[in-house]
């Protein structure tokens, strides 16, 4: 069985900085590409940021352009986010996520396979 488990969020000021990590502590699976999602009560799960292994592609939602960056380790199954000049709205569970086939959609929750629980990020203002 995976298991991805993120780690690294908590209660942060604006403007302060966070790095996320996931890891998989399951069954080793070899993924095409891992990304970050994030949700907040009464919304639906959005799209933060992707990367896929393969030449190394990265994506990001338009709002975490020039402030985060992602990355991660293929054959560990490992990822980071680092969170640079976080702002109120930032505020949400963060998940990351997993893909064992080539990545077609970067931010669309269905295309990935396996799903850490999540973990909080509050950005105070």
């Amino acid at each position: 069985q995976v298991r991805l488990g993120e780690s690294g969020g908590g209660l942060v000021q604006a403007g302060d900085s966070l790095r996320l990590s996931c890891a998989n502590y399951g069954r080793a699976i070899e993924s095409s590409a891992m990304a970050w999602f994030r949700q907040t009560p009464g919304k639906e799960r959005e799209f933060v940021a992707a990367v896929s292994w393969s030449g190394d592609r990265t994506y990001y939602r338009e709002s975490a352009k020039g402030r985060f960056t992602i990355s991660g380790d293929r054959a560990k199954t490992t990822l980071y986010l680092q969170m640079n000049s976080l702002k109120p709205e930032d505020t949400a569970v963060y998940y990351c996520a997993a893909k064992l086939l080539k990545l077609v959609a970067p931010s669309v929750t269905r295309e990935y396979d396996y799903w850490g629980q999540g973990i909080q990020v509050t950005v105070s203002s």
